[in-house]
């Protein structure tokens, strides 16, 4: 019998991405239907999952680096939920199969008592043949290894679906539905995160949650009639989920908001870099887009950063401060005046440097410290795991140089897609020349959306030089520059036609 994955299921089992395998299925090697894998086809494109033992080879997924997102177990409560729910199916099964046994049985006899009657010796021979089928033992068919491990991987973790956009993501460990939510790149509505505001709320369509946390804001009766609940404060109980929930379209859907927050640390990240780290509120978050900058004010000083980290981790915020151009703010932590504890008001989210979707070769390129919006663009690619293809081009000219070279090879051998190219240069806009001449090399022809921050004159040269090498306007993204209307045919994406 025919077991069906989906997308994220398979790519679980054989340890890929999801856009590794959606590539195979655009280009035939993979076939699909209405959007489910067969565990045979997946064996067949991946023999290397035809283990023996599924017990000793439960696939995980590595955590990425960086972002200290490791696995554990789900609640007590929520494995006996799942738990149960394939023991019901089990009892199905099994009841199905008695009532398949007897209606064998109650036929063998219905036969034998017709063969009495002097019947056709056809009827005789059919007896016959059924009762050598009943008699014999039952041989056990091949067994189904990745249907196998599914089934423990159900319960495990659980498959979500959005209603209407249509995007899922994995529920694993002791996550809550929002944890898991913003954990995979989705951009559903919440505030609090402590079940006090009650803007994540979400309607249950099909499947089931169990309440893992305390929750202070209450669901009216009708709410709960028609299946609410927060997700901030739930995860699921059954394997596979189906909600309605608000999510947001881009930074147009964003409020702009103010609240304080507090300094965990600031850490050299280089002789002349630092990373100023600010703690959110337990019962307030902020609700922004990875790329996206806000305005931060201490005694009267302020300044305007890029956030350097995702949503995903929306209880941190990381913003990168340099020597050389401090503004007042900057001074004030170089001076040591802005010590841990200190409250420091954070307005925003600002900007529309956000990621787009649909793009699955993305290049990201970036000069000094517009590192930082980058790094929080990738690690958005990352939880979303649909990303055939990320390439990294990062331009130094300053002395501290790729001050995050060591995570950016962490990423490079954890991720099979993941690809970086660093470079040095003394003045932006030639480092960005060659870097764009590096990139006609490596990329010769490519479909790809391409995201690019730092100064100026740097992020002008390079945009420059990517239009000259034929890549659609409606493909770069820019910081600090309006997107243009995209001069490719309406029809679909144009192809970067670099090395020509």
């Amino acid at each position: 019998m025919t077991h069906w994955l989906t997308v994220w299921r398979a790519s679980q089992l054989v340890g890929v991405s999801r856009g590794t395998l959606e590539r195979k299925i655009r280009a035939g090697a993979l076939r699909t239907l209405d959007g489910r894998i067969a565990s045979d086809e997946l064996l067949r494109a991946f023999p290397q999952a035809a283990v023996p033992d599924p017990a000793h080879a439960l696939p995980h997924r590595p955590p990425i680096p960086g972002r200290g997102d490791a696995v554990g177990l789900p609640p007590q409560k929520v494995l006996a939920q799942r738990l149960y729910a394939q023991a019901r199916e089990l009892a199905d099964a099994r009841d199905e199969l008695q009532r398949s046994r007897s209606l064998l049985d109650e036929l063998s006899q219905s036969l034998h008592a017709l063969n009495a009657q002097s019947a056709p010796p056809a009827l005789a021979a059919l007896a016959e043949r059924l009762d050598r089928a009943l008699a014999a033992p039952v041989e056990s068919p091949a067994k189904d290894v990745l249907a196998i491990i599914d089934d423990v991987l159900k319960i495990m973790s659980a498959q979500v679906s959005l209603r209407p956009s249509g995007r899922e993501f994995l529920v694993e460990g002791r996550n809550t539905l929002l944890q898991a939510a913003l954990s995979a790149g989705c951009r559903v509505n919440y505030g609090c995160t402590d079940g006090s505001c009650g803007l994540c709320k979400a309607r249950v369509v099909e499947g089931s949650v169990a309440q893992t946390a305390p929750q202070r804001y209450a669901l009216s009766d009708a709410e709960k009639a028609r299946g609410y609940t927060l997700l901030c404060t739930h995860t699921a109980a059954s394997s596979d989920l189906v909600l309605e929930a608000l999510e947001a379209r881009g930074p147009q859907d964003l409020p702009l908001q103010t609240l304080e927050a507090r300094v965990r640390a600031v850490t050299p990240l280089a002789e002349h870099t630092l990373d100023l780290h600010l703690v959110m509120p337990e019962q307030q978050r902020l609700r922004f887009l990875s790329g996206q900058e806000v305005r931060l004010a201490w005694h009267g000083h302020e300044t305007t950063l890029p956030i350097a980290n995702c949503p995903c981790d929306d209880l941190n915020l990381h913003f990168f401060l340099a020597r050389e151009a401090p503004d007042a703010l900057t001074l004030a932590v170089l001076a040591g005046q802005l010590k841990k504890g200190d409250s420091v008001r954070v307005t925003g989210p600002e900007g529309e440097f956000v990621l787009h979707d649909g793009g699955t070769q993305l290049v990201f390129i970036a000069c000094d410290l517009g590192m930082a919006p980058i790094k929080g663009l990738m690690e958005h690619t990352m939880a979303i795991d649909a990303a055939e293809a990320i390439s990294l081009y990062w331009l130094t000219t300053r002395s501290d140089g790729h001050f995050l070279d060591k995570l950016c090879r962490a990423w490079s051998e954890a991720l099979d897609q993941f690809d970086v190219s660093l470079f040095t240069a003394t003045d932006p806009a030639q480092g960005a020349l060659e870097l764009v001449e590096a990139m006609q090399a490596d990329l010769f022809v490519a479909l790809c959306d391409i995201y690019v921050a730092g100064p100026p004159e740097f992020a002008a040269q390079i945009l420059h030089g990517l239009r000259a090498a034929g890549v659609p306007r409606g493909q770069i993204h820019v910081r600090g520059v309006a997107a243009e209307a995209p001069e490719a045919p309406p029809a679909g994406r144009g192809a970067c036609q670099f090395g020509a």
